[in-house]
């Protein structure tokens, strides 16, 4: 009996220990998403104040590959990214459709997209984040590749630059568009 009160402690630690170990080998920027091979979820939101009328809902999704981006004016990562998306809307390789999501107030989002530029085809505002909850959200930015029938087929955690475009999602739109999905 005496023996088991030293061991059983000793058992636990490296019980923990070990998941610990594998935790610490996982990469933070992957993930893993419920939702990926999984139809986009319902949401319908309205436009941005002053921006257009339309809007954006999960119905918008179908007919294209497509990318979904969750940014917020707040968001210091979201800056970071912001060039890149540009650059994606500039040389027309995809169309980016933004969810700005937990704005301070109404203007700011808008304010935002007049002052660095708008990459977005369609944006809905998402003030209490019914989409970003719906779509899993953890945190500014976050983009999924959407396939043509409105399938999640990525989720991407943190800003998009060159490298996540070339190594990452341009292989996949391209694999995408070849399959017809």
């Amino acid at each position: 009996m005496n023996r088991l009160f030293y061991i059983l402690p000793l058992a636990a630690f490296l019980v923990i220990g070990g998941y610990l170990a594998v935790g610490l080998t996982l990469d933070p920027q992957k993930l893993p998403s419920m939702l990926e091979g999984e139809p986009v979820p319902a949401f319908d939101l309205q436009g941005l104040k002053g921006r257009d009328e339309q809007g954006f809902a999960n119905t918008d999704l179908k007919g294209e590959v497509s990318l979904v981006n969750v940014f917020g004016s707040w968001c210091v990562a979201c800056r970071v990214e912001h060039p890149f998306l540009m650059k994606i809307k500039e040389n027309g390789w995809v169309p980016i459709h933004g969810i700005d999501w937990r704005e301070p107030n109404r203007d700011a989002g808008p304010d935002w997209l007049r002052r660095h530029g708008d990459p977005y085809t369609l944006v809905g505002d998402d003030p209490k984040s019914k989409a970003a909850i719906a779509f899993g959200v953890t945190g500014a930015p976050e983009t999924f590749v959407v396939d043509k029938q409105g399938t999640i087929r990525y989720k991407h955690v943190g800003p998009i630059d060159q490298k996540v475009w070339t190594e990452t999602l341009k292989p996949l739109i391209d694999h995408l568009r070849e399959q017809g999905g």
